[in-house]
């Protein structure tokens, strides 16, 4: 006895069930969106400072704060976390592989906007007393990097204006950089040269821009 209308029903049961699983991970990246915090969402033009605190003003103030506190320029600070981050907010190294092809932990603790490990970020929230302070939050995020760069000013005498250097020095550590370890490491030589390129042209793009201009 055929049943077509059984095998009907069962069949458009089956195509509502795929459609669903197929389209849960889309409806769950939706609801994570709508409820991540606005200042953690990267902004739309990381490449133009004025478009990025124009887009996002609690990131203009956070990093004035940052500078009127530790007196590392605006474009300084946004020069390093772009080079670390591109301004993301749970930016993370990628996660390496066991036996070369096995998913496994990521070899650093690196993370949030300053890419910053844990260790040095304990050591960030013990001298500061920003004890609850968090990687993935813009505003601390800028305080950690003036708080280093000016760290790196009284311990190796780098001016706070000088981001190739503090970039370096932010990279290989106070004593790595004392070392000099960056010489064995062309590449970030490079990249430390493009943060510093990177640093004046925020400086430029902030003076054509219509934001006030604190960091000068």
């Amino acid at each position: 006895m055929n049943c077509p209308f059984i095998f009907s029903t069962t069949q458009n049961f089956m195509t509502k069930i795929s459609f669903f699983i197929l389209c849960l991970p889309m409806y769950l990246l939706s609801a994570c969106s709508l409820f991540m915090p606005r200042d953690a969402v990267t902004p739309i033009n990381t490449e133009n400072l004025c478009a990025v605190f124009k887009e996002k003003t609690q990131w203009y103030q956070a990093s004035v704060n940052a500078y009127k506190k530790w007196g590392v320029p605006v474009p300084v600070q946004m020069a390093i976390m772009h080079q670390e981050s591109h301004f993301v907010s749970d930016a993370q190294p990628p996660s390496g592989t066991l036996l070369g092809f096995i998913p496994w932990f990521s070899a650093s603790s690196a993370y949030g906007y300053p890419q910053s490990k844990d260790e040095t970020w304990r050591d960030y929230q013990h001298k500061t007393g920003n004890t609850f302070a968090q990687r993935d939050n813009f505003s601390d995020a800028c305080d950690f990097v003036g708080w280093y760069s000016n760290t790196s000013y009284k311990k190796l005498g780098i001016p706070k204006t000088d981001a190739k250097n503090l970039y370096l020095a932010y990279h290989e550590g106070h004593s790595g950089f004392q070392n000099k370890s960056y010489l064995q490491k062309p590449w970030l030589v490079g990249v430390s040269g493009k943060v510093a390129q990177r640093a004046e042209l925020f400086k430029q793009q902030l003076t054509n821009c219509n934001i006030n201009n604190a960091s000068e």
